[in-house]
C-alpha cells in the first residue's frame, strides 16, 4: 500500500500526527535548527555554539540548549575540571533527527536559488 494511500485512509488526528506535530514545533522553535547543525558540526562547548551561531543571545542560547538536551537531543557532560567544562553532543536521537533534516536543508537551499533567479 502507498504512503498516499494510507494517508487518504488514516486521519490527520491519529496518534502519530500529536507526536509528528510536537516534532515540528521543537524543530521549529527560533535558533534550535541553527544549534542542532553547530552539533553536527562539532561544537560541543556553549562558547562553540554562541561562535558558529551568529546573532544568538547567552540566554537564549543557554535555553534552547537545556530544551534540547531534556527533549533527549543533546547530552550534556559536566568535565570536573578547572575551571568546570560542560559539554554537549547530541544524541543518536539527535543524530539520527540531523539526518531527516538534512533533505529539508537540501530542498531550501534548491528552492531559495529558484526563487532568487
Amino acid at each position: 500500500m502507498s504512503t498516499i494511500t494510507q494517508m487518504q485512509r488514516g486521519s490527520i488526528h491519529d496518534g502519530s500526527c500529536p507526536n509528528f506535530q510536537g516534532a515540528l514545533e521543537l524543530v521549529g522553535r527560533r535558533w534550535t535548527g541553527s544549534i542542532i547543525e553547530a552539533a553536527a558540526q562539532g561544537a560541543r562547548r556553549f562558547g562553540e555554539y554562541r561562535g558558529l551561531i551568529d546573532g544568538i543571545s547567552d540566554r537564549l542560547l543557554a535555553q534552547r540548549l537545556k530544551e534540547l538536551e531534556a527533549s533527549g537531543l543533546l547530552a550534556r557532560t559536566v568535565v570536573p575540571s578547572t575551571p568546570v567544562q560542560i559539554l554537549y553532543d547530541l544524541t543518536p536521537d539527535g543524530r539520527s533527527l540531523v539526518d531527516a533534516l538534512r533533505p529539508l536543508a537540501h530542498w531550501s537551499a534548491q528552492r531559495s536559488v529558484r526563487n532568487s533567479g
